[in-house]
């Protein structure tokens, strides 16, 4: 599975999605994204992981094993993806509701720290 930018591709088709990625179940990405198991994603990192340190946890894998998103442990809300989210976000429902769920934390914090 290729995960690398192809820099002859035009700019649409480098950031299209090119492969699929499977949701780990009871994480924070699929509370984000509820009833979604898999879907596509764009792949533009040249570097991946197939294992994480002992406080990340994996959200999201590749079907060659990589790891494609993850999220801390014991953080209300920290998580990263290795796919570009913001890439035509306005016609990527997933990418709208990752951003959302962002939104909503932040808000939560702000909240938060002014009950203080």
């Amino acid at each position: 599975l290729e995960h690398r930018e192809d820099p002859e591709l035009p700019v649409e088709q480098q950031y299209a999605p090119s492969h699929e990625v499977q949701v780990q179940e009871g994480g924070l990405l699929s509370q984000l994204i509820p009833g979604c198991n898999t879907f596509w994603v764009n792949s533009l990192h040249g570097q991946g992981a197939k294992t994480t340190g002992p406080r990340l946890r994996v959200e999201a894998r590749s079907p060659d094993g990589l790891v494609e998103a993850v999220s801390v442990n014991d953080h209300p809300f920290a998580l990263g993806v290795q796919w570009h989210p913001e890439w035509n976000s306005s016609e990527y429902a997933l990418s709208r509701m990752l951003f959302e769920g962002f939104i909503t934390a932040c808000q939560s914090y702000i909240a938060e720290k002014q009950r203080l």
